[in-house]
């Protein structure tokens, strides 16, 4: 059965034709890519994308969308277009429509994936467990959250907003850091360290720290600093926000008792060159007691270069193939 995948973020919405049978994703055929502000609403990018195709749209689609999917009205993160549900599919000219967060859909990739789309980050280097619980995380604009429930009969996906838990300080740049931060917006959740925008706030901390009061450049210059080393401060920003994703990812999986758990996100496939050696894995692991059980779950990272689309595709296979 063909259908149309739809990852829709605050930037870009991205377009691809899906097959899938018996519950799986057989093929994802490869990615269109928009820019949201171009266009007026989803219904008018669909157009454009049914236009570059070249050919009749499947009356089935996949929407992955970056906000939480319950309610009459959905309002993006990062981009004013509002979507109802109950109207989606009159609108797309759909018979089937399956609607699900960004981060859920992440979850059922990871579900589904083939063990060659991942990357081991840290402890034992063996495959997933095929029972039991995954947790799964990702930084991006924001910092999203879900958990695979693998049982003998399948997997289900719970969609999360664990993103949104306090930070918690480990050490003492953490804890000035956090002074900081409470004194900009009173509470402190982990996606104001741990996101792409994060970035900025710990860059202007550990500038202060040294004496200089410097401002960040736009969230695009600054990761890139980070990324070539260019700018010391930009490179030692992004090593705290490595340290914190391993604080967190290991807060994770103490509290939803995971066998492992998965990195993705556009900025996990970013930085993955920089996690082995940041010193995410001792953070990770760095829970006192716990840290012997924390050293037994394997930690991998998703390398698919769409596993929002993937997993869309996933959740409706599941859903209506199944």
């Amino acid at each position: 059965m063909e259908i149309v995948s739809v990852d829709l973020g605050g930037t870009n919405v991205r377009f691809a034709i899906a097959e899938v049978a018996a519950g799986r994703v057989t093929s994802l055929g490869p990615p269109v890519t928009l820019h949201t502000a171009d266009y007026a609403s989803l219904t008018t990018a669909w157009a454009a994308y049914a236009t570059l195709a070249g050919r009749a749209l499947p009356r089935a689609a996949a929407l992955a969308v970056a906000c939480p999917v319950g309610g009459e009205v959905l309002k993006l993160t990062n981009s004013p277009w509002v979507l109802r549900p109950a109207a989606l599919p009159a609108e797309l000219g759909v018979d089937l429509l399956t609607l699900i967060n960004d981060f859920g859909a992440v979850g059922h990739a990871v579900a589904q994936l083939p063990a060659d789309t991942m990357r081991h980050l840290a402890g034992p280097d063996v495959p997933l467990a095929e029972r039991g619980v995954i947790a799964v995380l990702g930084p991006g604009t924001g910092l999203g959250v879900a958990q695979v429930i693998r049982h003998p009969t399948g997997y289900d996906v719970v969609e999360t907003e664990g993103g949104h838990a306090d930070f918690a300080p480990v050490d003492t740049i953490d804890d000035a850091l956090l002074t900081v931060l409470r004194a900009r917006y009173g509470r402190v959740s982990v996606e104001r360290v741990v996101s792409g925008p994060a970035l900025a706030a710990t860059y202007e901390h550990l500038a202060s720290m040294q004496g200089q009061a410097l401002r960040a450049p736009d969230d695009h210059t600054l990761w890139a600093a980070a990324m070539d080393g260019s700018d010391p401060i930009a490179a030692a920003a992004l090593q705290r926000f490595c340290l914190a994703l391993g604080s967190f990812a290991g807060n994770l999986a103490l509290a939803q008792g995971a066998q492992g758990v998965v990195i993705g996100g556009g900025l996990g496939a970013r930085i993955a060159a920089v996690l082995p050696a940041s010193g995410f894995a001792a953070r990770f692991v760095g829970k006192g007691r716990l840290e012997a059980l924390l050293s037994t779950i394997p930690v991998k990272l998703v390398t698919h270069p769409e596993p929002g689309q993937f997993g869309a595709a996933a959740a409706f296979a599941k859903e209506h193939t199944a």
